[in-house]
Protein backbone atom coordinates (compact mmCIF):
# COMPACT_ATOMS: atom_id res chain seq x y z
CA UNK A 1 0.00 0.00 0.00
CA UNK A 2 1.35 3.46 -1.03
CA UNK A 3 0.41 6.53 0.67
CA UNK A 4 0.81 9.87 -1.10
CA UNK A 5 0.08 13.39 0.52
CA UNK A 6 -1.10 16.34 -1.26
CA UNK A 7 -2.33 20.12 -0.77
CA UNK A 8 0.81 21.40 0.90
CA UNK A 9 2.18 24.94 -0.15
CA UNK A 10 2.88 28.60 1.53
CA UNK A 11 0.28 30.97 2.37
CA UNK A 12 0.36 33.38 5.18
CA UNK A 13 -0.59 33.38 8.48
CA UNK A 14 -4.92 33.19 8.50
CA UNK A 15 -5.18 31.42 5.87
CA UNK A 16 -6.24 27.91 5.65
CA UNK A 17 -5.44 24.44 3.28
CA UNK A 18 -6.65 21.42 2.93
CA UNK A 19 -4.50 18.25 2.71
CA UNK A 20 -5.19 14.82 0.85
CA UNK A 21 -3.71 11.57 1.55
CA UNK A 22 -4.97 9.16 -1.19
CA UNK A 23 -4.02 5.28 -0.39
CA UNK A 24 -3.27 3.07 -3.36
CA UNK A 25 -5.89 0.15 -2.13
CA UNK A 26 -7.34 -0.83 1.07
CA UNK A 27 -5.76 -3.36 3.25
CA UNK A 28 -7.16 -5.10 6.47
CA UNK A 29 -3.64 -4.20 7.87
CA UNK A 30 -4.92 -0.47 8.23
CA UNK A 31 -7.46 0.01 10.58
CA UNK A 32 -6.93 3.84 11.41
CA UNK A 33 -4.75 6.69 10.19
CA UNK A 34 -3.19 9.64 10.89
CA UNK A 35 -1.75 13.04 10.25
CA UNK A 36 2.15 13.59 11.63
CA UNK A 37 4.39 16.87 11.33
CA UNK A 38 7.78 17.55 11.79
CA UNK A 39 8.89 21.05 12.18
CA UNK A 40 12.15 21.69 11.40
CA UNK A 41 14.67 20.87 13.51
CA UNK A 42 11.86 19.41 15.33
CA UNK A 43 11.04 15.66 16.51
CA UNK A 44 7.62 14.14 14.08
CA UNK A 45 4.56 14.66 16.16
CA UNK A 46 1.08 13.20 15.99
CA UNK A 47 -1.42 15.52 14.91
CA UNK A 48 -4.66 14.00 14.54
CA UNK A 49 -6.06 10.06 13.91
CA UNK A 50 -9.12 8.34 12.77
CA UNK A 51 -10.45 5.21 12.13
CA UNK A 52 -10.87 3.89 8.95
CA UNK A 53 -14.83 3.61 10.48
CA UNK A 54 -14.81 7.69 11.05
CA UNK A 55 -14.11 7.92 14.51
CA UNK A 56 -11.49 10.11 15.96
CA UNK A 57 -8.83 9.04 17.87
CA UNK A 58 -6.79 11.47 20.30
CA UNK A 59 -4.30 13.88 18.92
CA UNK A 60 -2.83 17.17 19.65
CA UNK A 61 -4.49 19.76 21.91
CA UNK A 62 -2.82 22.44 20.34
CA UNK A 63 -4.51 22.30 17.14
CA UNK A 64 -7.78 20.40 17.48
CA UNK A 65 -9.68 23.79 17.26
CA UNK A 66 -8.56 24.61 13.97
CA UNK A 67 -7.37 21.78 12.16
CA UNK A 68 -9.75 19.05 11.14
CA UNK A 69 -9.37 15.31 10.21
CA UNK A 70 -11.81 13.09 8.17
CA UNK A 71 -11.77 10.38 5.70
CA UNK A 72 -13.74 9.10 2.43
CA UNK A 73 -13.66 5.17 2.34
CA UNK A 74 -15.19 5.51 -1.10
CA UNK A 75 -12.48 7.64 -2.51
CA UNK A 76 -9.26 5.81 -0.11
CA UNK A 77 -8.98 9.28 1.18
CA UNK A 78 -7.85 10.74 4.51
CA UNK A 79 -8.03 14.87 4.91
CA UNK A 80 -6.88 17.65 7.25
CA UNK A 81 -8.31 20.48 7.23
CA UNK A 82 -6.04 23.52 8.34
CA UNK A 83 -7.36 26.79 9.20
CA UNK A 84 -6.02 30.17 10.86
CA UNK A 85 -2.48 28.79 10.20
CA UNK A 86 0.26 30.43 11.90
CA UNK A 87 3.94 30.39 11.38
CA UNK A 88 4.50 28.17 13.83
CA UNK A 89 2.32 25.44 11.68
CA UNK A 90 5.66 25.29 9.62
CA UNK A 91 6.37 21.68 9.03
CA UNK A 92 6.52 18.47 6.38
CA UNK A 93 3.05 17.17 7.33
CA UNK A 94 2.91 12.94 6.80
CA UNK A 95 0.50 10.86 6.19
CA UNK A 96 0.30 7.46 8.13
CA UNK A 97 -1.49 4.09 8.18
CA UNK A 98 -1.80 2.45 11.46
CA UNK A 99 -3.76 0.21 13.90
CA UNK A 100 -5.66 2.08 17.17
CA UNK A 101 -6.63 0.48 20.79
CA UNK A 102 -9.17 2.26 22.49
CA UNK A 103 -8.50 5.54 21.50
CA UNK A 104 -4.98 5.88 21.00
CA UNK A 105 -3.43 5.22 17.16
CA UNK A 106 -0.36 3.23 16.45
CA UNK A 107 1.38 3.67 13.17
CA UNK A 108 3.11 0.71 11.59
CA UNK A 109 4.91 0.71 7.95
CA UNK A 110 2.62 2.82 5.66
CA UNK A 111 3.68 6.53 5.76
CA UNK A 112 3.67 8.85 2.92
CA UNK A 113 6.43 10.56 1.70
CA UNK A 114 5.56 13.90 3.19
CA UNK A 115 4.11 17.23 2.07
CA UNK A 116 5.57 20.86 3.06
CA UNK A 117 3.40 23.74 4.36
CA UNK A 118 4.97 27.33 4.92
CA UNK A 119 3.16 29.90 6.88
CA UNK A 120 4.25 33.03 6.40
CA UNK A 121 3.84 35.43 9.07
Amino acid sequence: VQLVESGGGEVQSGGSLRLSCLASESTPFIKAMAWYRQPPGKKRELIAAITTGGTRLNGADSVKDRFTISIDNAKNTMYLQLNSLKPDDTAVYYCSGGTYFRTTYYPNEFWGQGTQVTVSS
